[in-house]
C-alpha cells in the first residue's frame, strides 16, 4: 500500500504574515502557498531548481504597487521577489527562494493598438505570438523573434532583452521598447520616457526609489560614458544587463532609462506595461534552404549570405536534423528539405530575404542562387544543394522545425541530455567558425556529444553539451566547461550571453564588465533596490552589500532527481525526462496541448507541472525507502485483501482523512488531465502524462478509496451490451429530471448520453453478410478474403452513436467490399484512464488474443473512433509489451487511403466544401490524418478543409464528471465553439465520438463522422 507523504517544506513565518497582510489590504490577484504550486515554478527551462516561498499572481498595476508598499514595512525587509512570465528562461532568471510574482495569468491584455503611429501598448504577461496575432490584421508585427514565441511573454523578453532570428535587421527587444511602466520595490511607479539632463535635474527630490534611481542611473551613464564605450564590444548582441551604453543618446542629449530596465532580469523593478514600436509585415518573403556536406562548411559559408544582404541566416547541424526526422514535425518539412542523392546532408543554412518590394526580393534571391550554383559547379564551400520556398506556409513550417530544435535536442536518448549553460555565446561573425572549431575541440577532448544551431548572421550559436546532471561528476564538469568557454569567448572578442541573459551565470559579470564598470552597476542596483529584494543574486548586488551573486554550480534539478533510484527513474522516464522547455504552455487555443493548462493558466495543470510533481512524489517515496515499481507489481498480480480494503476506507473516511499527504496535491493536478495524449506526441520530449497518470492513480487508490463514478467508467464496457438490449427503456429511466439529479448527486455524472435507438443490430437488420462467421472466413481462399473488411467495434460508437457504424457498413458495401462486424470485445481505454491497471491488463490481454486470431486471416481490421483504435497501439503496447502480438487495427482513413486507386477519380467540385474537426488524439498521433482525409474526399470530387481546433473538452467521460463540467465547457469554448459559429454546421464533421457528443450536448447539433459524409457523396455519384 502506498504510504502517506507528510514531508512538507514550510513557509517562513515572516512570508506568511506578509501574504496575510497583503490579502487583507485588498490584493485582487491570486496567492498560492501549496507545495505543488511552489514546485510548479521551482524550475524553468534551465537545469536549476529553487523552491520559492509562495506564488502571487497580480491582476493589475495596483496589485504590484500594493506588493511594494506592503513590503516597505521594516518587518518584511527579508521578503524578496522575482518576476516571472512564461518561465522559458534557460539560465534560471526567474527562480528564487523568495516570492514569485507571476504576471502571465492575469496581466496579459493588449491595451491599445495604434497602427497609424506604429505602436502598441500591452501588459507584460502578453505572449509574443498572441501579440502578433492581434497585430496581423493591421499589417504589423512585433519583430524580435525567439524560439519560444508561443509561450514567452513580453515581460520576459524585456527582462532578458531577447532576440533571435532576424536580429541583424530587426535588433533586440530593447530596440523596440518605447516606454515602460515599472513598479519598484517600495511601490513607487516609474513611467519611463526619454528625458534631458535638465528635465531629470528638475524632478523634485522625494523619498520614492523611482526618483532617486532615475537620477543616479543618468549620472552613471553620463559620467562613465567613455569607459562604457571602451568596454562594450561592437556586436549586434550587445552586453545585456544593465545596458549602460544605450541609455544615453549623444545626438539627442537624452537619457532613456527604458534601456536600463531591458535586460535587467527583474532585478530593478517589476515591468507592468510596455509601449512597443511595431514593424510593417514584409509583403514578399523568400527562404533559401542551403545544404552542406559539413557543419563547418555551413558556418564558414554564412558570411557570404550576410554580405548578400539577407534578413537572417539560421544554421542547423546534422544532429538536430536527425532528431527532427524522428519527430512529428518532420512530416511538415520533409518535402522542403529533401536529401541530396549520393550526398550526406550534415548542415543547413536557412537564408531569408524579406522586403516590401517583391522585385527587389526576387533580384536578391536570384543573385544568391547564382552564387550557389557557381559554388556547386566548382565543388567549393561544401554546398551540395538548395531549395527555395516562396510561400509563407512553407517558410513558417521550416521555422517551426528550427524553433523546435531546442526541445528536440532534449529528446536525445540516454541519461546524458544536452544542457543549456554556455549556449548563447556571441562573437563577431567573422570569428564564428574559428571560435566554434575551438569550442568543438574543447568538447571533443572531453568526449562529449552535442548539438548546434543558431543565428550565424549575428555570431550567436547555441551549443548544448550532453551531460547527465544526476551524476555529480558530470555536474562538476559543467562548471569546468563553463569556465573554459568564458575564457574562449574573451579570446575571440565576444560575450558569454548573446541572447538568453545571465541568470545563474551572473558570477561571470564582474569579469566581463571590469571592476570599475561593475561597481557602477552595483551603484545603479542600490538606487533601484537598496535592500536587494528584487531577484537578489542576479546580475549584481547593491553597492556596499555583502550578498553573493548566484553561481553556475548552484543547486540543480539533478540534485533532487538523483535521490530517486535509477531503476525508478528509468521506469518513469516519461516524467523524469521533461526538460522544462514549456511548449505545453503554448497560448494558441487551436493547439491540442494542453487544454487544462489553457483554461486555468495554472502551471500545475500542464505536462511540465505534472511531470515535476511526479518527480517530487517519487523522490519522497525514495526518502521513505518505498519502491513504487515493486508496489505496482504487487497491485498488478494480487487482488486487495480484506484488510487493505478496510484500510482504504479508514484512510479516506476515518480520523486521518484530513491529514496532509503530498499525494493529494499530485492527485489534484492529475485529476485535471483529460488524457487526450496530445503531450505524448506534441511535446518534443514526449512527456506522456496519461501514461504516468494512470500509474499514479493505480498506486494512489491502493491507499485511498475510489469514487463510485470511477467504477462505473471502468466497467462500462461490461454492462453496455446488456443495457443495449433495452435501450429505449434505459433512456426513459435516465431522461426525467429526478433521475438526472439522482445520478449527479449519487454518482457525480451529468448530461449522460442516450443509447442509440435503433440499436446497431436493428439498424443493420437484413444485412446478413455483416454477421461474423470465423469458420466461414477461415475456409475462404486468400484471394476471396481480400474482399472482406472486419469492423472492430468500440463501446461508445456502437452503443451510443450506432448510425456511424451502420453507415460505415453501407459505405464499405458501396465501395465493393464485404463488411463483417467483429463481435464486441472491450477495449479497456476507460480502465487505463482511471488507473485500473490490473483490470486493464486483463482486458487488453483477452482482446489482444482475440484480435491476433483474426489477424491470422489477413483481412484488414478497421475501427471508426481514432482514440479507441490508437489505444490498441499505445496503451496495449505499454501494458502488454511483447505479449501484445502483431495485430493491427486501422482507422477508417488508414484503410481507405491505399484503396483509392481502385475507384474512379472525379473532378473536384470546389463548391462542395466539407469541414473536418479532427480528434485531438488522432491529429497528434497521426499527424497526416487530416491531409489524408482530404485526399480521400478529393478522389470522389469533394473538397475537405481541416479546421484548426484543439481539444473539444469532452475526452471520454471527463466532460460528464460533475467537478469538471465547467472546465469541459471552457475548453470547448477555446476553439470548437468559435469555429462552429462561423461555419455551416450541416457541413461540419468530427472523427471522435467524444467530440460529436460534446457538440450535441452544448450546441444540440448532430455532427457526422467523415465516413457518413463519404457515403452520402458516393451515393450521389453517377457511378463508383
Amino acid at each position: 500500500m502506498l504510504p502517506a507523504l507528510t514531508h512538507q517544506h514550510s513557509i517562513d513565518d515572516v512570508v506568511l504574515s506578509f501574504l496575510t497582510e497583503l490579502e487583507n489590504a485588498g490584493f485582487s490577484g491570486d496567492i498560492e502557498q501549496t507545495y505543488a504550486s511552489r514546485l510548479a515554478v521551482a524550475t524553468d527551462n534551465s537545469v536549476y531548481q529553487q523552491l520559492p516561498q509562495a506564488v502571487v499572481l497580480p491582476r493589475s498595476v495596483d496589485d504590484l504597487i500594493l506588493i511594494g508598499k506592503m513590503g516597505k514595512n521594516p518587518a518584511y525587509k527579508s521578503v524578496t521577489f522575482s518576476a516571472r512570465g512564461g518561465g522559458t528562461g534557460t539560465n534560471g532568471q526567474s527562480l528564487t527562494p523568495g516570492i514569485v510574482v507571476d504576471l502571465s495569468r492575469h496581466m496579459n491584455q493588449i491595451l491599445e493598438v495604434n497602427p497609424e503611429q506604429g505602436w502598441v501598448r500591452v501588459q507584460t504577461g502578453v505572449v509574443k505570438d498572441q501579440l502578433n496575432d492581434a497585430l496581423r490584421p493591421h499589417g504589423f508585427f512585433f519583430s524580435p523573434d525567439l524560439s519560444t514565441s508561443n509561450r514567452a511573454t513580453i515581460g520576459g523578453m524585456i527582462n532578458t532583452d531577447a532576440s533571435g532570428q532576424g536580429s541583424l535587421k530587426y535588433g533586440k527587444t530593447s530596440d523596440h521598447v518605447l516606454s515602460l511602466k515599472a513598479v519598484l520595490a517600495d511601490g513607487s511607479l516609474l513611467d519611463t520616457e526619454p528625458l534631458s539632463q535638465a528635465a531629470i535635474a528638475d524632478i523634485p527630490d522625494n523619498s520614492e526609489l523611482a526618483t532617486g534611481a532615475l537620477k543616479v542611473a543618468s549620472q552613471v551613464c553620463r559620467d562613465k560614458r567613455q569607459q562604457i564605450l571602451d568596454k562594450f564590444p561592437p556586436l549586434n548582441r550587445f552586453l545585456t544587463g544593465y545596458d549602460l551604453k544605450n541609455v544615453y543618446d549623444e545626438e539627442l542629449k537624452e537619457f532613456d532609462i527604458t534601456r536600463l530596465l531591458c535586460g535587467s532580469e527583474g532585478s530593478l523593478a517589476f515591468i507592468a506595461e510596455a509601449k512597443l514600436n511595431i514593424t510593417p509585415i514584409p509583403k514578399s518573403r523568400t527562404l533559401v534552404n542551403i545544404k552542406y556536406d559539413s557543419f563547418d562548411s555551413a558556418l564558414r559559408n554564412a558570411p557570404m549570405m550576410v554580405e548578400a544582404k539577407a534578413l537572417s541566416v539560421e544554421t542547423v547541424d546534422s544532429r538536430v536534423l536527425n532528431l527532427a526526422k524522428q519527430d512529428i514535425v518532420w512530416h511538415t518539412v520533409s518535402d522542403l528539405l529533401t536529401d541530396v542523392p549520393g550526398k550526406e546532408l550534415l548542415g543547413i543554412n536557412m537564408v531569408e530575404y524579406a522586403s516590401n518590394d517583391s522585385e527587389e526580393n526576387r533580384s536578391q534571391v536570384d543573385a544568391l542562387c547564382q552564387q550557389l550554383d557557381k559554388l556547386m559547379e566548382q565543388g567549393e564551400s561544401g554546398v551540395i544543394g538548395y531549395q527555395v520556398c516562396d510561400d509563407l506556409a512553407s517558410i513558417q513550417k521550416i521555422y517551426a522545425m528550427r524553433k523546435k530544435a531546442v526541445g528536440l535536442l532534449g529528446a536525445a536518448k540516454g541519461s546524458k541530455k544536452p544542457v543549456a549553460f554556455a549556449e548563447d555565446t556571441c562573437v563577431p561573425p567573422e570569428n564564428l567558425a574559428d571560435f566554434i572549431a575551438e569550442f568543438r575541440q574543447l568538447l571533443d577532448d572531453k568526449q562529449l556529444d552535442y548539438g548546434m544551431f543558431g543565428h550565424v548572421d549575428a555570431g550567436v550559436l547555441h551549443v548544448r553539451p550532453a551531460l547527465d546532471m544526476c551524476d555529480p561528476n558530470q555536474e562538476r564538469l559543467m562548471k569546468e566547461i563553463s569556465d573554459q568557454v568564458v575564457a574562449l569567448v574573451a579570446k575571440y572578442g565576444g560575450l558569454m550571453w548573446g541572447e538568453h541573459g545571465k541568470g545563474y551565470r551572473s558570477e561571470y559579470g564582474p569579469a566581463f564588465f571590469g571592476d570599475e564598470l561593475f561597481t557602477e552597476l552595483r551603484r545603479i542596483k542600490a538606487a533601484f533596490d537598496p535592500d536587494n529584494r528584487m531577484n537578489p543574486g542576479k546580475i549584481c548586488t547593491p553597492l556596499d552589500s555583502d550578498a553573493d551573486l548566484v553561481k553556475v554550480d548552484s543547486v540543480k534539478r539533478g540534485f533532487y532527481d538523483r535521490q530517486i533510484p535509477l531503476k525508478v527513474r528509468d521506469s518513469f522516464k516519461q516524467a523524469m525526462e521533461c526538460n522544462g522547455n514549456g511548449l505545453c504552455f503554448n497560448y494558441d487555443t487551436s493547439s491540442p496541448m494542453c487544454p487544462s493548462m489553457k483554461i486555468t493558466a495554472d502551471r500545475r495543470h500542464s505536462p511540465k507541472g505534472r511531470a515535476g510533481l511526479v518527480r517530487e512524489w517519487l523522490r519522497q517515496l525514495a526518502e521513505l525507502g518505498i519502491d513504487p515499481t515493486k508496489l505496482e507489481t504487487e497491485l498488478m498480480t494480487k487482488a486487495p485483501t480484506i484488510k487493505q480494503i478496510i484500510d482504504r476506507f479508514r484512510n479516506t473516511f476515518g480520523k486521518g482523512r484530513n491529514e496532509y499527504d503530498f499525494s493529494h496535491e499530485v492527485m489534484d493536478a492529475m485529476n485535471g488531465c483529460l488524457a487526450c495524449k496530445a503531450c505524448a506526441s506534441q511535446c518534443p520530449i514526449k512527456v506522456d502524462v496519461p501514461s504516468f497518470r494512470a500509474r499514479f492513480l493505480n498506486l494512489y487508490y491502493s491507499r485511498y478509496q475510489r469514487p463510485a463514478k470511477d467504477y462505473l467508467v471502468a466497467y462500462v464496457e461490461n454492462y453496455l451490451p446488456l443495457m443495449a438490449k433495452a435501450p429505449a427503456t434505459f433512456n426513459a429511466l435516465m431522461r426525467p429530471e429526478w433521475s438526472k439529479k439522482l445520478t449527479e448527486k449519487t454518482i457525480g455524472y451529468v448530461d449522460m448520453p442516450s443509447l442509440s435507438v435503433p440499436t446497431l443490430k436493428e439498424g443493420l437488420d437484413g444485412h446478413h453478410s455483416t454477421r461474423f462467421d470465423l469458420h466461414w472466413l477461415q475456409v475462404l481462399s486468400e484471394r476471396e478474403r481480400q474482399d472482406y473488411v472486419l469492423i472492430v467495434q468500440d463501446p461508445f460508437t456502437s452503443f451510443y452513436d450506432a448510425e456511424v457504424v451502420r453507415d460505415f457498413v453501407f459505405l464499405i458495401e458501396k465501395l465493393g467490399k464485404k463488411p463483417m462486424l467483429v463481435p464486441f470485445k472491450p477495449n479497456g481505454k476507460a480502465q487505463h484512464i482511471k488507473g485500473f491497471l490490473r483490470q486493464f491488463a486483463r482486458t487488453a490481454q483477452n482482446t489482444a488474443e482475440f484480435l491476433n486470431q483474426l489477424a491470422d486471416l489477413g483481412i484488414p481490421m478497421v475501427g471508426v473512433d481514432p482514440a479507441l483504435v490508437l489505444c490498441y497501439r499505445d496503451e496495449y503496447n505499454e501494458i502488454l509489451g511483447d505479449s501484445r502480438g502483431d495485430f493491427q487495427v486501422l482507422t477508417a482513413h488508414e484503410w481507405l487511403l491505399p484503396l483509392l486507386n481502385e475507384f474512379p477519380s472525379y473532378p473536384l467540385r470546389k463548391e462542395d466544401i466539407w469541414y473536418l474537426f479532427a480528434h485531438c488524439t488522432e491529429k497528434t498521433r497521426l499527424p497526416n490524418a487530416e491531409a489524408e482525409w482530404g485526399t480521400i474526399f478529393a478522389r470522389f470530387g469533394a473538397n475537405l478543409q481541416p479546421v484548426s481546433v484543439g481539444c473539444c473538452g469532452m475526452a471520454g467521460t471527463f466532460g460528464h464528471e460533475k467537478d469538471k463540467v465547467e472546465w469541459s465547457k471552457n475548453i470547448y469554448g477555446l476553439s470548437w465553439q468559435p469555429n462552429l459559429e462561423q461555419l455551416d454546421n450541416e457541413r461540419c464533421m468530427a472523427t471522435g465520438y467524444s467530440c460529436r457528443s460534446q457538440v450535441k450536448r452544448l450546441e444540440h447539433i448532430k455532427m457526422k463522422h467523415p465516413v457518413q459524409v463519404l457515403l452520402r457523396i458516393v451515393n450521389n455519384l453517377p457511378t463508383c
